[in-house]
C-alpha cells in the first residue's frame, strides 16, 4: 500500500522521526534503517519486510510518500503523528 501526507516539517527532520518512530516506538513492529539518502530511507522489518520513505518539497511543506506490504497499521499511526499544514480559508 501507499500513503502520502504533506507535513510542515522539513524533509531531514522526517526522516529522522520515522527512523526514530520505526525503531522505537512499534516494538512488536520494528524496522531498522537498511538504505538512506537526503530523500529518502529503506526500512528493514520482520521477516524481511520494507518500509520504503521518501520525502520531497511542496508549496505548503514536505511531501511525503511512504510504501509497505505489510506495516500498514504502524505506517498511518506515523503519518498521524506529523504536524499538517494549515488549511486556506478563503
Amino acid at each position: 500500500m501507499v500513503y502520502e501526507a504533506t507535513t510542515t516539517l522539513d524533509g531531514p527532520e522526517v526522516l529522522y522521526r520515522a527512523k526514530r518512530f520505526f525503531a522505537e516506538r512499534v516494538p512488536l513492529n520494528a524496522a531498522y534503517p537498511e538504505k538512506e539518502g537526503p530523500s529518502f530511507v529503506t526500512l528493514r522489518g520482520q521477516g524481511g519486510e520494507e518500509i520504503a520513505l521518501a520525502v520531497w518539497p511542496d508549496p505548503r511543506g514536505t511531501r511525503v510518500r511512504v510504501s509497505t506490504l505489510l506495516f500498514d497499521q504502524v505506517v498511518d499511526r506515523f503519518l498521524s503523528t506529523l504536524p499538517l499544514p494549515a488549511e486556506h480559508v478563503a
